[in-house]
């Protein structure tokens, strides 16, 4: 079942008709101190982006061009995409975090002549590196309170031009909004790939469309957004598009005001990383543990309670994570263990709900209809307290590739340990990794192919167009309209998608940063003390390596050992081999902060060809986090 806010093929129709719908409603709000926000309405967005796409034009932007779009989560930023979208070009957005190298890739290859910068700072940065730019002719600055230096633009001098224009009778954006078709790019959005040089997703507008038609639960124009995350990832971008389409308000928010943005905006849905939920669980465990000892006893008790009802009640709505296919006997169990569960502890679950349990959703305002997690996988323990208190988390799996959303849990299947349902519309493959055989759907195994582990092939309306300029590295993912995501998972038996790893090598952090192992493990093998290394860190807050030592250079260095399993077992040998990754991997190195290895632990045998690594010497990762699980869960626990 699909929930549909306004539907068009466009995204520049979609702002035209929410303006007509929804007028004088706020669109978007900026926070001006606590407690305040100043909101932007839909009518007046739209007003906005028409006088600035009319400057656009006058300025030369072209239909099908490629606008840079260099700035963080505010109105502007709104106010630029719509004038970008609704000329007819597509924008190119990276955020204010973005390197000197990264800025000078992404302008170049995009083909972009006029870029959008946020701020004086970044500015100052763009302008150090225009000779490399040759492609581009104009910087525009976005910050109302900044004086644009000579030779930039401003946004709003721009949109006060564009006002002039359309005063003079100038109607040349709806010549063009009336020539977008579905097939046109709306954005380009630069993702790492394994080399580690972006490769341009390109998304259509009807690759959008799709994903804002399939909205698989309600809105209303009452519902309040809070937007966190980075705009320019896909993620946070389809929670706006669904805002506008139906009518939503949504709030602008950062890591130093969320807590107090939160009881403020009370907000009903909320696109989500798993470090936020992560950092709200650490904290009120905190608190408890400095409770006084009465309150300690409740909340456990009101816990111990609403796991019990909860847990049992999710397995008769279906809602149990099921990877085997339960036989009559088990369903029988399970029902009768349920039902005494239930029987048992919902009189002290309905007492202590309201006295302790509703005081803990109050933190994240108290009004939540539910919030997508994204970007990551959300660590089992806080997937299960805040759905078990009340405060409902719907884990979502996507790749900017798809637009980005391919799999999002609803309440209907609130399948915890899992990423939900497919979306709308979406087809999935589940292909073995060694002999190329489809497992699931294939009528040969049970359930179709149910609760066999592989790698998930997606197809549908939000697949991208493909890479910019980049046929190879298309040519390797999108094969028949089916792309290879690189993750490993599987279909549940109540037909939920569960994701399991990644058999490609980007390792995604809990906070949402992507980086490529790769360059850190040539680095690291540099140290003579390193014979062969895995970086690991998938789903954690921090990168850590499984390392070979070399006997060789340990040796050389003056610690002797008789084998491997001697050398592995040394704490001088793990103590030398931090500080060589502590200097290798490191800042003056052109390492970022997230890119550092903050644990390691030695393997006592080397990686094999045919074992642990393929005939081309690669390392097999699905092996190697399986083969020493238990190793990689000791690095994170220290």
């Amino acid at each position: 079942m699909t929930f549909q806010g306004i539907a068009a093929d466009n995204l520049a129709e979609v702002y035209r008709l929410a303006a007509e719908k929804y007028g004088d409603l706020p669109a978007f709000a900026t926070r001006i101190r606590s407690g305040v926000f100043k909101p932007v309405s839909y009518r007046d967005l739209y007003d906005f982006g028409l006088y600035l796409g009319t400057a656009l034009i006058e300025l030369g932007v072209e239909a099908r061009a490629h606008v840079g779009l260099l700035a963080d989560n505010r109105v502007e930023w709104n106010i630029a995409d719509y004038a970008i979208l609704m000329c007819g070009a597509a924008d190119v957005p990276r955020g204010t975090d973005v390197t000197n190298q990264e800025i000078e890739y992404i302008l170049d290859h995009s083909d972009a002549r006029v870029v959008f910068v946020e701020n004086k700072r970044l500015l100052e940065r763009v302008i150090r590196i225009m000779p490399k730019l040759g492609k581009v002719q104009h910087l525009i600055l976005m910050d109302p309170k900044a004086e644009a230096p000579k030779g930039v633009l401003h946004l709003y001098e721009l949109v006060e031009r564009g006002k002039e224009l359309r005063g003079e009778g100038d109607r040349q954006i709806e010549e063009r909004m009336a020539q977008i078709t579905p097939d046109d790019l709306f954005t380009l959005i630069y993702t790492s790939g394994t080399t580690g040089v972006p490769k341009g997703v390109q998304l259509t507008h009807a690759n959008m469309a799709s994903q804002v038609r399939n909205l698989p639960f309600p809105l209303e124009p009452d519902d309040r957004l809070l937007s966190i995350l980075p705009v320019w990832h896909s993620y946070e971008r389809i929670f706006h598009m669904i805002a506008i389409s139906n009518g939503c308000c949504t709030y602008f928010t950062s890591l130093r005001s969320i807590a107090d943005d939160l009881k403020t905006v009370k907000p009903t849905i909320m696109a989500s990383a798993p470090r936020l939920w992560e950092n709200l669980y650490l904290r009120i465990m905190k608190n408890v543990r400095e409770s006084h000892w009465i309150r300690r006893g409740l909340f456990r008790a009101a816990y111990f309670s609403s796991r019990m009802v909860k847990s049992s009640t999710f397995f008769f709505q279906g809602k149990e994570l099921d990877l085997s296919g339960r036989g009559i006997g088990a369903i029988l169990g399970k029902s009768a263990l349920g039902a005494l569960k239930i029987l048992l502890f919902l009189p002290l679950y309905i007492a202590l709900n309201a006295v302790v349990l509703e005081k803990l959703r109050q933190v994240v305002g108290g009004s939540f209809k539910g919030t997508v997690s994204g970007g990551g996988a959300l660590q089992p323990h806080v997937d299960e307290f805040f759905n078990y208190i009340g405060v409902p988390v719907l884990e979502g799996y996507g790749l900017t590739e798809t637009s980005p959303v391919a799999a999002v849990r609803t309440h209907g299947k609130l399948v915890i340990g899992t990423v939900g349902p497919l979306y709308p519309e979406t087809e999935l493959r589940i292909v073995d990794l060694n002999t190329g055989e489809i497992l699931y759907p294939n009528s040969k195994h049970k359930g179709d192919g149910r609760g066999l582990k592989g790698e998930i092939h997606l197809k549908g309306p939000q697949v991208m167009k493909g890479y910019y300029k980049n046929p190879e590295s298309t040519e390797k993912v999108l094969k028949d309209g089916w792309f290879n995501t690189g993750d490993i998972g599987m279909y549940t038996f109540n037909d939920c998608l569960k994701i399991m790893g990644r058999s490609k090598d980007t390792i995604v952090l809990l906070n949402g940063e992507n980086l490529e192992p790769i360059p850190i493990e040539a680095k690291l093998c540099e140290s003579p003390l390193i014979d062969q290394c895995m970086v690991v860190g998938q789903d954690r807050k921090q990168l850590g390596a499984l390392v070979v030592p070399s006997m060789e250079g340990f040796e050389e260095a003056g610690l002797k050992a008789e084998s491997l399993e001697e050398l592995a077992e040394s704490s001088d040998a793990r103590r030398l081999i931090q500080q060589e990754a502590k200097r290798q991997i490191s800042g003056e190195n052109g390492f970022k902060a997230f890119e550092h290895i903050h644990g390691l632990r030695l393997l006592d045998k080397e990686f094999e060809v045919g074992d642990e690594m393929t005939n081309t010497f690669k390392i097999k990762r699905h092996v190697v986090d399986e083969k020493y699980g238990d190793l990689i869960d000791e690095i994170f626990q220290s």
